[in-house]
């Protein structure tokens, strides 16, 4: 059995009186969710999420402490993928998608994520995630 681990973060920002959070899809499969990727060398798994959060979107992110979760689920036969999430304050708000791996980016209000997202394991995230962020604002 294979393992695999990244770590990203569900990036928000307060704009105009919204609470917003980033959202990606994936050229592959086509899919919306939060920007990830896997631990690079000796990195952290903050690191790595603050790094994936640039490599993916050009937006920089301040992590918030108080909050990691751990979504599991296997992408393929015989492997197991764990992706470590954090909290993460925008600190810029003009996105570049990453050429070749990112479709689209958009900055969704927080209480319409849920229409856009994928997968129920990210809604759930939505869900963890929403009483922090709403302290944090």
């Amino acid at each position: 059995m294979g393992y695999e681990k990244s770590c990203g973060a569900v990036v928000f920002r307060r704009y105009h009186g919204n609470t917003e959070l980033l959202l990606i899809k994936h050229t592959a499969g086509g899919h919306w969710s939060f920007p990830k990727g896997h631990v690079e060398g000796d990195e952290t798994e903050e690191e790595t999420a603050v790094r994936e959060v640039y490599e993916e979107t050009h937006i920089q992110v301040s992590l918030c402490p108080g909050f990691r979760e751990v979504v599991s689920y296997s992408p393929k036969r015989d492997v197991t993928k764990d992706v470590i999430y954090f909290l993460g304050r925008a600190r810029n708000y003009d996105y570049i998608p990453q050429e070749n791996e990112i479709a689209q980016i958009k900055w969704v209000e927080m209480s319409l994520a849920h229409s856009f997202l994928s997968y129920d394991n990210d809604k759930q995230l939505v869900n963890r995630a929403r009483p922090l962020i709403r302290e944090l604002l």
